[in-house]
């Protein structure tokens, strides 16, 4: 999808208009955010979305559909059941606004907690965990003691 964006002083208020050939989810979804003045109110913990990219598509996901957010090769891509895609913003600016299911397990990656299917002890003091769509990784140390707060264990 193109997007274009025109900034002008001489309107007295914003408005944006959608070409398309049909009225998709991911379009309804990006009329409702912007007819909303106050989002955070109508987006409460479990329908907040991140806008991603895939290929020239840009994709509005519900935080509740998000498994993981990890940089990989200097870039941050977003995981989901069974797709990944990519988010133009570091990993410090996308944890801001995600809600209290999701919690950094190291460096370079977020995980929603919703979607974690087991953790285990791994190496060295680290602990490893798996997603129910079957992504791995390893709790840092550094963040173990965050990890555990947020499972209230």
């Amino acid at each position: 999808m193109k997007v274009d964006l025109f900034i002008s002083r001489d309107i007295e208020e914003p408005y944006a208009e959608i070409h398309s050939d049909s009225l998709t989810d991911n379009i309804q979804k990006a009329m409702d955010l912007l007819e909303n003045d106050n989002v955070e109110e109508e987006y409460d913990g479990n329908s907040s979305i991140l806008a991603v990219k895939k290929g020239q598509d840009i994709v509005l996901l519900d935080f509740k559909d998000i498994y993981m957010i990890r940089v990989e090769d200097k870039q941050t891509k977003v995981y989901t059941e069974n797709r990944n895609y990519l988010v133009k913003k570091p990993l410090y600016q996308i944890e801001e606004n995600l809600n209290s299911d999701f919690v950094r397990i190291s460096k370079s990656v977020i995980v929603n907690l919703r979607k974690i299917e087991r953790v285990a002890p791994s190496l060295r003091g680290m602990m490893f965990i798996e997603l129910k769509n079957g992504l791995k990784d390893n709790i840092s140390r550094k963040y173990l003691s965050d990890f555990k707060k947020a499972l209230d264990l």
